[in-house]
């Protein structure tokens, strides 16, 4: 099966631009790694999309745009375009991409109702990049019971595979994304892997810092490490009833809020908030078959050192190491743009995206939809 040269594009929970990757892959085995980059979105653009979130909770029906969501919409696929054309030129001499990947910002997700909605439009990335594109990859999943999410576990489980020597007898391996919302893979020895929504990332963290201390974001975790954890409040959150669902189960970002956060000092809630992060990755091991003896951190949130110093604190006590994705050779930041890369390849060659222990469908599935530049035959 010959490998394909692919970019991935990933607009994450976090909602603070584009992440891109390239990627030479066969959609299986085979994943040589790539350039990447990152394109920020201005803090206005963020604040409209912020601001979609809520008039995104109108939509029934998948297609329907109310309100700004439209608009949006195509300044947010003409942002990728251009982001790709930037890309693009920067490695026209070493890269040639054959296909894009694109997920699209995700402004609803509602799993029970068989719903979930992602801006972007893949015929228009197509005519204005030249490139083949598939996207809305998560659609069939739920039309076959799934939850839609995550996504990633099939490209983790590929990555598992490539770990350095040292990490050879380190199975089970668990790999965390620490985005706006926290999911994990649990990737045995043999077999599929295992994975979901693990709780609150860097959202409420985000959400917090923004409104007490008017920043997008607690930069290497420098404001909470001037506070103290408030382990009532802690609880409050780990008592929420997503905890006891079984897995798979995936969660939309409006699903935990700021309210057991309300009336403490910003640091103190900055800190509280990032150790709800920690806890709640921890308590996914209860999901998984067997406890992880590695965890794999990646994602924005393993810059914040609180997280992962409660993490490494945790799981020390079942003397279970914790690195983040760097240690291992991997990109922490590209990572899930890398996914979409191979996911858009496992796509073109009816390869599954999903199985029945990553999201709940059915039966293995895969997905996407493929949307051809004008001029170029089907």
């Amino acid at each position: 099966m010959p490998s394909v040269c692919a970019i991935g594009l990933m607009s994450g929970t976090s909602m603070d631009g584009i992440d891109l990757a390239m990627l030479v892959t066969d959609g299986a085995f085979e994943v040589e790694r790539g350039p990447s980059l990152f394109v920020a979105y201005d803090a206005a653009f963020r604040r409209r999309i912020e601001e979609a979130l809520e008039e995104a909770k109108e939509i029934r029906d998948r297609a329907e745009r109310p309100g700004d969501l439209a608009a949006l919409e195509r300044e947010i696929t003409l942002g990728h375009a251009r982001a790709v054309e930037e890309f693009v030129a920067r490695h026209a001499s070493d890269w040639r991409p054959e296909l894009i990947g694109f997920h699209g910002q995700t402004v609803l997700h509602r799993p029970e109702r068989a719903l979930t909605v992602q801006l972007g439009d893949g015929a228009l990335l197509a005519n204005e990049t030249g490139l083949p594109v598939v996207y809305d990859m998560r659609a069939n999943d739920m039309a076959h019971g799934g939850q839609g999410a995550p996504l990633v576990p099939a490209y983790h489980a590929a990555l598992a595979r490539a770990l350095p020597p040292r990490f050879a007898d380190s199975f089970p391996v668990a790999f965390v994304n620490i985005g706006g919302i926290s999911n994990v893979t649990f990737v045995p020895a043999e077999g599929d892997p295992v994975a979901f929504d693990s709780g609150p990332g860097n959202a409420l963290i985000d959400q917090w810092v923004s409104r007490e201390g008017g920043v997008p974001y607690d930069a290497d975790g420098a404001i909470a490490s001037e506070g103290q954890i408030v382990f009532p409040v802690v609880q409050q959150y780990l008592e929420s009833a997503f905890f006891e669902k079984p897995a798979p189960k995936s969660l939309d970002r409006a699903d935990f809020t700021l309210d057991h956060v309300d009336g403490l000092e910003l640091s103190d809630g900055a800190r509280t908030l990032a150790a709800v992060s920690a806890d709640a990755i921890l308590l996914s091991a209860r999901k998984m078959p067997e406890s992880p003896r590695l965890w794999i951190v990646c994602g924005g949130g393993r810059k914040n050192p609180h997280i992962v110093g409660d993490l490494r604190a945790d799981a020390a006590r079942s003397a279970a190491e914790v690195i983040l994705a760097e240690d291992a050779g991997f990109d922490g930041d590209a990572m899930e743009a890398e996914a979409w890369a191979y996911l858009a390849v496992r796509a073109r060659r009816g390869l599954p995206l999903t199985v029945p222990k990553t999201t709940g469908c059915r039966t293995a599935v895969t997905g996407g939809v493929l949307a051809l530049p004008d001029g170029i035959p089907t």
